[in-house]
């Protein structure tokens, strides 16, 4: 299960499902983004629940546009990517750098000509998908 859901986001894990159900830019993730779940655990006294992974993404890929129902974290340890916030400007991370996306944020991820590996931090309400292709 937990691969399941760190598998659907990220930049770092998307919407889980067979290449064929999703849309373009889901099915060129599959083939991009290797993903190894870490933890999933509640949040005491809340609705939410926390879940850690590590994304390593092939050179030059985009991830594709998407959302998550609760903020994003993560901090980048080997490689380059360009992290891409709709209504931002783009920002470069490098390895040992840091980010944070809001909840609800359209943003999209390219790696750099070396690939990049994070590991990312979601807080998301229990029941919802990790994450979401953005319209």
């Amino acid at each position: 299960m937990i691969a399941r859901i760190l598998f659907g986001a990220l930049a770092a894990i998307l919407v889980v499902g067979t290449a064929a159900s999703q849309p373009p830019a889901m099915t060129q993730q599959t083939q991009t983004i290797k993903r190894t779940p870490l933890q999933k655990f509640d949040v005491p006294g809340t609705a939410y629940e926390t879940v850690i992974g590590i994304a390593e993404i092939t050179a030059n890929a985009t991830i594709g546009r998407h959302t998550h129902p609760g903020p994003e974290s993560g901090y980048m340890l080997d490689g380059e990517m360009v992290l891409m916030i709709e209504g931002r400007p783009d920002k470069t991370l490098r390895a040992g750098d840091s980010y944070q996306i809001p909840a609800g944020a359209v943003h999209d991820g390219r790696s750099g000509p070396n690939g990049a590996k994070v590991i990312a931090t979601y807080v998301v309400e229990k029941g919802k998908p990790l994450a979401s292709p953005a319209k």
